[in-house]
């Protein structure tokens, strides 16, 4: 009988981890992407981490850092966040008051998630950009993170099924073929997928680390371009490989008639 447990769990655990709809996502998302004149200066921002298709969360402990770019400046937030739970688990959130125009560029840096399931640590460098006042300059900056999605389309004021283009970079240079995972923000748990293989997509970039999607309805959209570290960490005196996911989060409208 403990022979028939062991071998049932191990199972289990090999299903889970063959399983195409697996796919984590650190996510960084305000109450607002595009800031208007008549609008609320103060955003908020939650902070969090999860599949958030099926609208599972993880615990996200307190990132190792969190901070805003804006023409060229950074400002860090990480003494502003407070604790506050998403999907079940601890997530954090902050707010920030937009006093000038531009394009604001939030990024996390989250401590380093140990993922069972596929025997490796995980560490997604998240951002996404808030654009301000009619200003948008700025929203293409490349800002040096170990990896990161640098946006060729503009990443706010797109309409559903528009199409968006990111180069994916690590160490500063453009990945090329990097496999990038797109996946919807099920905030409503209204969209079913017909198969788990359309639960999280994944897409390629050309040979320049470039990819191209169209989101096919209105919502938050998250891209995460993953690659492996050449660094490891140690995980009960083994050495483990760091998956480095570069996650871009990008808001899609509805088109709209009087």
């Amino acid at each position: 009988m403990k022979l028939f447990k062991l071998v049932f769990v191990i199972l289990l655990m090999v299903c889970f981890s063959l399983d195409p709809a697996v796919a984590h996502f650190g996510m960084v998302i305000p109450s607002d992407n595009m800031v208007m004149q008549e609008d609320t200066k103060t955003i908020d921002i939650q902070l969090s981490f999860s599949h958030p298709f099926e609208m599972v969360g993880m615990p996200l402990v307190k990132p190792d850092g969190f901070f805003v770019v804006t023409n060229g400046n950074r400002q860090e937030l990480n003494g502003t966040l407070q604790e506050i739970n998403v999907m079940d688990h601890t997530a954090w959130k902050a707010g920030y008051t937009i006093k000038r125009p531009g394009a604001y560029i939030f990024v996390m840096t989250p401590k380093p998630y140990w993922e069972p399931a596929e025997d490796c640590y995980i560490i997604h460098y998240t951002k996404t950009v808030v654009a301000a006042f009619g200003d948008d300059e700025g929203w293409d900056s490349e800002l040096g993170l170990k990896t990161e999605i640098v946006p060729l389309s503009k990443p706010f004021g797109l309409y559903a099924s528009n199409v968006f283009q990111g180069i994916v970079k690590l160490d500063g240079k453009a990945v090329p073929y990097a496999e990038i995972e797109v996946e919807y923000f099920n905030r409503e748990k209204k969209a079913q997928a017909p198969s788990d293989y359309m639960v999280a997509q994944t897409i390629k970039a050309d040979q320049n680390g470039v990819f191209t999607y169209a989101a096919p309805v209105a919502g938050w959209w998250g891209f995460a371009a993953l690659n492996i570290s050449d660094k490891k960490m140690m995980q009960n005196n083994e050495e483990k490989d760091i998956e480095l996911g570069a996650v871009l989060w990008v808001k899609f409208e509805n088109w709209q008639e009087k």
